[in-house]
């Protein structure tokens, strides 16, 4: 993979990083560029997703959580050995 790389930031680069390290810090900065950009675009995803979903309080939502981790827990007794 070939890239370029300003002028600028390629002599901060120089001065502020150890030679060893280069690869290191660009990889770490890739890594957190990108995972901003996945969480931009779910965040865009779930914008437009929102207003085409029933709306639903809070107290439904304990209940149905409540009533989901009741059928994994029963769920789970009826799969253990005896």
């Amino acid at each position: 993979m070939n890239f370029f790389v300003e002028e600028d930031i390629r002599k901060e680069l120089d001065e502020l990083v150890p030679a060893g390290q280069k690869s290191k810090i660009i990889n770490e900065a890739l890594r957190k560029e990108l995972l901003r950009i996945r969480r931009e675009k779910v965040t865009k995803k779930l914008e437009l997703l929102k207003p085409k979903g029933p709306k639903v309080s809070q107290k439904e939502i304990v209940k149905l959580l409540k009533q989901d981790r009741r059928r994994k827990f029963l769920k789970s007794l009826c799969l253990m050995p005896l």
